[in-house]
């Protein structure tokens, strides 16, 4: 890693991050984080990067020297860390937390042993989500494509179960996990849109039709990100 640009790219690997997510966290376009990837970060914005990944600003900018602050040189490599055992309180107040994965089965979430996803602790907190009310899920199918594409990795806050307008949720719905943007109507009807609305009609649900499918919002869904399936040609 060569410029500041890559090690900025290997950071959002780190943490699980599209550059997409990211520049819609940071409040700029795609285009301009493409840009820093391609011509370095730039100096107004290396003391912020660095306090957001908790790494030195001279490692950002240079390479040189230590990646982050207060690491202690080591003769042998770590020991590695159960992803189930508890996290340093350390690590949530200034680096990353590990969101843990689950899945449906039978109706049921279930926690996945040794799945989770490491998600920058200060991106967390400047969203108001704790590390204790956030999971992950993969997409469960392709309604909200391209958007969100099938099996990419969902972040969903559970604490969020409120209906914002337009927000994107994770449902059960008959026992089967469902992501959609969420809307209420009139009368407390429920109206369920996808990204992908050549395919997918919306769907509405009176309150009565809600309780007779069993509808649960699992939680606000404030991230996702994935690889492609190829590369391309």
């Amino acid at each position: 890693m060569n410029t500041s640009g890559e090690r900025l790219r290997a950071l959002l690997q780190e943490c699980g991050l599209t550059p997409a997510n990211f520049a819609a966290q940071r409040g700029v376009t795609p285009q301009h984080v493409n840009n820093w990837f391609n011509r370095g970060v730039p100096l107004a914005r290396l003391d912020e990067l660095a306090d957001l990944f908790c790494v030195h600003r001279r490692w950002l900018r240079t390479g040189e020297g230590a990646k982050h602050p207060n690491a202690i040189l080591r003769t042998c490599p770590p020991r590695p860390v159960p992803i189930d055992a508890p996290i340093p309180r350390a690590v949530h107040r200034g680096r990353v937390v590990h969101v843990p994965f689950h899945e449906v089965r039978n109706g049921l979430l279930c926690k996945v042993s040794g799945r989770a996803l490491r998600l920058p602790a200060n991106a967390l907190r400047m969203l108001g989500v704790k590390h204790d009310t956030s999971i992950c899920m993969a997409m469960p199918g392709g309604n909200m494509a391209p958007l969100i594409p099938v099996e990419a990795t969902l972040a969903i806050d559970m604490s969020m179960t409120q209906i914002v307008e337009g927000e994107t949720y994770a449902l059960l719905i008959n026992g089967a996990l469902r992501v959609h943007n969420l809307t209420m109507g009139e009368h407390g009807t429920l109206y369920l849109h996808s990204h992908d609305r050549h395919n997918y009609a919306v769907e509405r649900l009176t309150p009565s039709q809600r309780q007779a499918q069993g509808l649960e919002i699992l939680g606000w869904v404030y991230h996702w990100s994935h690889f492609r399936r190829q590369r391309p040609g």
